[in-house]
């Protein structure tokens, strides 16, 4: 008799593995392994759980005047999966159903059925997927089911009957549903794994398309760019469509309905404007949804992620099905994980053209500080030299065309060094023929790095600070040394003055940037550090000394 009805209840548990191996692919229950249901979805779940526990029920075994049955299985993993509401739901249900069923144990067994609930759901707020073992489940099952065997022998009367019943069903019951819990829990757990193990391989797919991709939408995304990402992401994901909208009109659509779901033609997807409007992921569940009005377009069903750029929505990525309900989780997550990296993407390009545009602006400020400031005193040496030297003023003419013709053509271009000490030189033909003796200057070049390539009117605007601010304040005049050389792959720089020197506070507002406007010292100084710390990572070094004057140093890699 134990024998068969140990063989009765395994019999009865592979009718529940199975269901609970079919209910483990559904996506109700993935969300349920995270605690992520809706209300909806946990009425469902009760249903279901409860479900399993009236059919363990009544497929148990009459014995002794009770059953002998499976019902704990569903409600304890209905705790354990669902939480308490799905739990206690469960087990509300099969309870009351197990009383009206009646028999002398009919109140123990249902008060036994929600005690199982409950504990299982008081223990199911603590758990996490690290918990879902078989020797979790076990445990859990033993407990429970040793739980309702006292609980049947508290309360059904007679008192021996009880304990007859509990005798003959106590043992097969503990273990065979002990045994169904551990396979139930392990089935879970190992649909919690491959959850995740498909949102990491999605992940990782979508880091490497945003790899690929990078530098394609550091330029943006207008048409150009995005037929380019729809057919990258096309080639790499099994779906039958890639789109990639902005607010208003199809930019690229790449896979099946190309044909019709023409580039520049308005947003036709119902689901596609809600998302735009409400910066949510939304899904079209069928052809109905899609909106598309062709009648012989294949698409189905797809999901739509938005896309950011300063916080606001600037477009939307689609990736779609050719069956009705076909978007899964996997689409969903690798259209999110994409989502975002492109809207980071998109972010960082739109940075790094303001950066372009400050850089330019500031480049315009510089040359704007040069122009008025070096021509009125270049015209004031010329004109004191027509009368003693004309063939010097004549030269002087010569070279002050030639500094502003290069200083207007060169613009935010990169120059060689070699051009732009051509540069420096004609800046100091006027110089020195103002300060005369009083000014020298010392070139250090190095052959090799005359080649090498740096941004324009990176030297000159350092040149003419150590001029201006470092040998002018001098009354006994001063040198200026220009050194250039390569050494570890990078162009190796350094102006010195042996000047008047900075104060420790004005050394720090150049760097700062603060109240250099004003005065106009520093700004040259302050627009070089922050064009080679946008363009290379570092800017300028300084060391200055009162009385003793000024080193600034840079490198420029190649």
């Amino acid at each position: 008799m134990l024998l068969q009805l140990f063989l009765k209840l395994a019999q009865n548990i592979s009718v529940i593995v199975t269901i609970s191996f079919l209910l483990s692919k559904t996506r109700v229950f993935k969300k349920a392994m995270k605690l992520k249901n809706n209300l909806w979805e946990k009425l469902l779940l009760i249903s279901v759980f409860s479900a399993i526990g009236i059919m363990g029920t009544y497929t148990g075994v009459s014995i002794k005047g009770a059953l002998a049955n499976s019902r704990v299985v569903g409600i304890v993993v209905g705790a354990l999966i669902g939480g308490p509401v799905v739990g206690i739901g469960a087990g509300i249900i099969a309870g009351l159903h197990r009383y009206l069923i009646g028999g002398f144990t009919a109140v123990a067994c249902g008060l036994a059925t929600v005690a199982e609930a409950c504990a299982a759901a008081w223990y199911s707020r603590k758990r996490s997927s690290k918990d879902f073992s078989w020797k979790f489940g076990l445990i859990i099952g033993v407990l429970t089911e040793t739980l309702q065997m006292l609980i049947i022998l508290a309360i059904a009367r007679p008192f021996s009957a009880a304990w007859d019943l509990v005798s003959a069903i106590g043992l097969p019951m503990i273990v065979m549903n002990s045994v169904g819990i551990a396979i139930f829990v392990v089935i879970a757990r190992n649909s919690l794994e491959e959850e995740e193990r498909a949102g990491a391989l999605q992940a990782q797919k979508a880091l490497e398309i945003a790899k690929i991709t990078l530098p394609i939408l550091s330029k943006g995304l207008d048409e150009d760019t995005a037929k380019q990402v729809a057919q990258i992401i096309f080639d790499r994901v099994e779906v039958e469509a890639v789109a990639l909208t902005n607010k208003e009109v199809i930019l690229a659509h790449v896979g099946n309905g190309c044909a019709h779901h023409l580039v520049g033609t308005p947003i036709m997807t119902e689901a596609t404007k809600e998302a735009l409007n409400a910066g949510e992921m939304k899904l079209a569940l069928d052809k109905e949804q899609i909106g598309c009005p062709n009648k012989d377009c294949t698409l189905r069903s797809a999901v739509i992620v938005p896309l950011f750029s300063r916080g606001e929505v600037s477009g939307s990525l689609k990736l779609y099905q050719d069956r009705e309900r076909g978007i899964g989780s996997v689409e969903i997550q690798l259209a999110q994980g994409l989502a975002g990296l492109f809207s980071t993407q998109l972010e960082l390009a739109v940075l790094e053209e303001q950066a372009k545009l400050v850089s330019k602006a500031e480049l315009k400020a510089l040359q704007a500080q040069i122009n008025p400031h070096f021509l009125f005193n270049a015209l004031n040496t010329i004109v004191a030299l027509v009368r003693t030297d004309g063939e010097k003023a004549r030269k002087l003419l010569i070279q002050l065309g030639e500094f502003f013709r290069k200083n207007i053509q060169r613009g935010d271009k990169f120059v060689t060094l070699r051009q732009e000490l051509e540069h420096i030189r004609a800046y100091l033909s006027i110089e020195q023929a103002r300060f005369g003796d009083s000014l020298s200057v010392v070139e250090n070049i190095q052959s090799e790095a005359e080649d090498w390539q740096l941004p324009a009117l990176t030297l000159q605007p350092l040149v003419e600070n150590a001029i201006k601010h470092g040998i002018y304040p001098k009354i006994e005049g001063g040198t200026v040394d220009i050194s250039c050389w390569v050494k570890d792959n990078a162009l190796q720089v350094v102006i010195s003055d042996d000047g008047v020197g900075i104060e420790a506070e004005r050394l720090e507002e150049i760097y700062q940037k603060k109240g250099t406007s004003s005065q106009g010292m520093g700004l040259g100084l302050s627009n070089v550090n922050d064009r080679l710390k946008y363009l290379y990572g570092s800017g300028l070094l300084i060391e200055s000394e009162q009385g003793k004057g000024t080193r600034i140093l840079f490198s420029i890699p190649s």
